[in-house]
C-alpha cells in the first residue's frame, strides 16, 4: 500500500479567472503565498517519505515551504504537469464562456480534445502512469504530490470509479489536500479537497 497525499497548488491572481495552462511564470499571490505556508504547518510531523511536483512555479512554490519543513527535497515531475490547454492557454473565462467548443469540453469531458491541446483522458492516463510508477518505488509509504486541479479530479475519479463525464461534481480548492490509499487489488479514498487540520 502506497498513501499519496494529492495537493493542489495554492491561489495565483488567476484562480477562478483564466487558464493558466503551462504559462511560465505564473506564482503565488500574497494569499497563496500564506496558504503554502499554512500547508507545510499542516502536513509538519507527518510521515511523509518524498515531495513530487509538476514543475511549473505555482506548483514549485507550494510544495518548497513543505519540503524545508520536512527536510525533503522537491522532485519534479512531468507526469503532474497542467493539462495542455491548447489555444486555450491564457484565456479568461469570460472570453471562453460562449465558444461551443469549451461548453462541450465541460458537458463531454472524456471525448472532446482541447483545440490544440490535450484530451483529457490522455491527461488522466499521464498522472495515473505517474502515481502507479511512485507507487511501486514507494511501497508501504506515504508520499505528496503537489499538481492542479483538473488532473487531481482526474486522478480521484480514476481510483473511485467516477466517469470522466462527471468529473465537475469534485471540488479540488488551492492548497487543499486528497488522500488515496493505492492497494495492489484496489484503492481506497480517504479525504478530498481538506483545507483544514488534517488527522491521518
Amino acid at each position: 500500500m502506497t498513501k499519496i497525499l494529492l495537493i493542489r497548488h495554492a491561489t495565483t491572481d488567476s484562480v477562478g479567472k483564466r487558464l493558466s495552462g503551462r504559462t511560465p511564470g505564473v506564482s503565488l499571490n500574497a494569499e497563496g503565498q500564506t496558504q503554502a505556508q499554512k500547508l507545510a504547518q499542516r502536513l509538519a510531523g507527518l510521515p511523509i517519505a518524498a515531495i513530487y511536483s509538476s514543475p511549473l512555479e505555482r506548483a514549485v512554490e507550494t510544495a518548497e515551504p513543505v519540503a524545508k519543513t520536512l527536510q525533503l527535497p522537491t522532485i519534479i515531475n512531468e507526469d503532474f504537469l497542467e493539462i495542455d490547454f491548447g489555444k486555450w492557454t491564457n484565456s479568461t473565462f469570460t472570453e471562453l464562456q460562449n465558444e461551443p467548443q469549451f461548453r462541450l469540453f465541460n458537458l463531454f469531458r472524456s471525448s472532446t480534445r482541447i483545440p490544440g491541446g490535450e484530451l483529457m483522458l490522455e491527461a488522466q492516463a499521464r498522472i495515473i502512469a505517474g502515481l502507479q510508477k511512485l507507487c511501486a518505488q514507494h511501497p508501504q509509504e506515504t508520499i505528496a504530490v503537489v499538481s492542479h486541479s483538473d488532473l487531481i479530479k482526474a486522478a480521484v475519479a480514476y481510483y473511485a470509479g467516477i466517469h470522466l463525464d462527471m468529473f465537475q461534481r469534485l471540488e479540488i480548492s488551492p492548497a487543499s489536500i486528497s488522500i488515496i490509499q493505492v492497494f495492489e487489488e484496489t484503492a481506497q479514498i480517504q479525504l478530498v479537497n481538506s483545507t483544514g487540520e488534517l488527522n491521518i
